[in-house]
């Protein structure tokens, strides 16, 4: 029967996983080809704008009324529905240009492929930690010690990710385009989607547990606020959301600036230039292998030391893609993506380990929101419109003939727009390192 249930959470963490990495990483190419490349942070920062409020006003609905796992449903279900929507818009509109014999980029909408896209990330946003909250109620009902039997569940969450990223570059449609270039991954997502609403409703009951009124601002995590009265805690949360800029960058303009060099004649037959999604995905396998040096990374280096090399690892992540490309340079787009799992897994776990050390009781939980909120919404939100403009700026869209079709990359002068972000990442890193000072082991919790 154990067995049985953690397997059953292995799907369940795979489909989550799964929907997301059919689009994040990939969505950036077909933007791209659709005319919306200038547009590509704007795609990026509504993720971190919904994040803001929507996981902990769709918590507080799993916490008075639904549950964990029927919310969980709901959310995937408008989110599975809308992504669905848009990619079967964006299919349409492909076949009426075809028809037209037009170009995709003149008729297609961005408000109404802007609108679908916001509502399936709006409610997709919050099943992240939907997912996880009914995957802790289903193991302890059944005995088990969350701390030690979830994470071992919650990795095939990143290996459903990396096969969607792998299917995306691999598979292709009958014109011999890589799925990454085209609207098949959000029809593919959205199918994902449903399919996991289908199986939550498979998943054992949660008994609701008796809980204590929590009010809209300890839900939203804002009641944490007075933590900002410790000159240090301020500080670091000040820092969170000023690294936090970086989160999403790769995210949205690596596959496109990988696959700019189809559009070079001396790259436009490397593997890397074609497979820009595959070699990305080296990134989300980093990720899963920086986990595990987090513990010693810790005990040997202290929270200072720790969120010190996460900033140095994101000047690396940044300024070897800028050094890099896809012929004799593609070993450093492969170092930039493995590093990443050290830039990001020791700034965002390392640093909700030290939210979790510093703080106690009630606001506690408030601390990890308001963590969340500066990083993965403030400050994620300001990174990705920052690096729109600075990508427009710097770069142009360009019509290569690829294979004797019509491929529609961004050129222009990629370096520098890396290099600008590994800058900025390294005066980050400096100013941590003169203002911030690690509390002494014995220093009192905040409260």
């Amino acid at each position: 029967m154990g067995k049985h249930i953690k397997l059953r959470l292995i799907v369940m963490n795979i489909l989550q996983w799964a929907i997301w990495g059919a689009y994040l990483t990939s969505m950036g190419n077909y933007l791209v080809q659709v005319g919306l490349g200038p547009k590509i942070g704007l795609f990026y920062a509504m993720q971190g704008i919904v994040s803001i409020f929507m996981p902990a006003l769709m918590g507080i609905v799993a916490d008075k009324w639904l549950g964990a796992t029927k919310t969980l449903a709901l959310c995937q279900f408008i989110a599975g529905a809308a992504m669905l929507g848009a990619g079967l818009y964006a299919a349409s509109v492909e076949s009426g240009a075809i028809a037209a014999g037009m170009k995709v980029a003149e008729m297609f909408s961005f408000p109404l492929f802007m609108s679908l896209y916001t509502v399936s990330v709006a409610f997709y946003m919050p099943t992240i930690a939907l997912s996880n909250s009914a995957a802790y109620g289903i193991l302890e009902q059944n005995g088990y010690d969350t701390v030690k039997d979830f994470p071992p569940i919650r990795v095939f969450g990143t290996v459903g990710f990396i096969a969607s990223m792998w299917i995306m570059n691999f598979c292709k449609t009958s014109a011999g385009t890589s799925f990454q270039f085209t609207y098949h991954q959000f029809i593919i997502s959205g199918v994902i989607g449903l399919v996991l609403v289908l199986y939550c409703f498979t998943l054992p009951k949660i008994k609701k547990a008796e809980t204590q009124g929590q009010s809209l601002m300890d839900a939203l995590g804002l009641s944490a606020f007075k933590l900002f009265r410790d000159k240090q805690m301020a500080i670091f949360f000040i820092f969170s959301m000023l690294l936090g800029v970086a989160l999403q960058i790769t995210n949205g303009y690596a596959t496109p600036f990988i696959s700019h060099f189809q559009g070079l004649e001396e790259f436009a037959e490397s593997w890397g230039a074609k497979n820009a999604t595959a070699i990305y995905s080296i990134s989300q396998i980093a990720e899963t292998l920086g986990i595990l040096l987090i513990p010693f990374a810790m005990k040997k280096f202290g929270i200072k030391n720790v969120m010190l090399i996460a900033m140095l690892a994101w000047v690396l992540r940044f300024g070897l893609f800028g050094l890099g490309d896809t012929g004799s340079g593609v070993w450093m787009l492969i170092l930039s993506c493995i590093v990443y799992g050290v830039a990001f897994d020791f700034f965002n776990i390392s640093g909700s380990l030290y939210v979790n050390e510093r703080t106690s009781g009630s606001v506690q939980n408030s601390a990890q929101g308001l963590f969340m909120l500066m990083t993965n919404g403030i400050g994620a939100t300001v990174g990705t419109l920052s690096a729109q403009a600075i990508v427009n700026h710097f770069t142009y869209s360009e019509t290569v003939m690829v294979n004797g079709e019509e491929m529609v990359f961004t050129m222009g002068d990629w370096s520098t727009c890396w290099y600008i972000f590994a800058g900025y990442a390294l005066v980050v890193a400096i100013l941590f390192f003169i203002l911030f000072k690690a509390p002494a082991k014995d220093a009192p919790k905040l409260v």
